[in-house]
């Protein structure tokens, strides 16, 4: 029985690092586009998008329990960054 317990949390252990990585990585992504890019695209202001990522990085980074309900809200804006704000900048600068 406690062979369960000891997967259960590793398994919780590898969830809470993919969504430092995740973070942190649609954190860095939104420094990497310039305030005009997110203008152009019709999107949040570059310093509104920096704020809620960074504090989200860094919350999950230094491991402050927040409710589920901030930390929820806090991944939703990490992936509704990486998947509708950066390929609509993305597309910017291909064309």
């Amino acid at each position: 029985m406690a062979e369960v317990f000891a997967v259960e949390s590793y398994v919780g252990l590898l969830i809470h690092f993919v969504l430092i990585a995740v973070s942190i990585y649609a954190f860095v992504m939104s420094l990497t586009y310039s305030a005009e890019a997110y203008n152009a695209a019709g999107k949040w202001t570059k310093q509104g998008w920096t704020i809620v990522l960074g504090l989200g990085a860094l919350f999950s980074l230094i491991g402050i329990s927040l409710p589920l309900l901030i930390s929820l809200a806090f991944l939703i804006a990490a992936l509704v960054f990486l998947a509708d704000v950066r390929p609509a900048l993305a597309g910017l600068r291909r064309r």
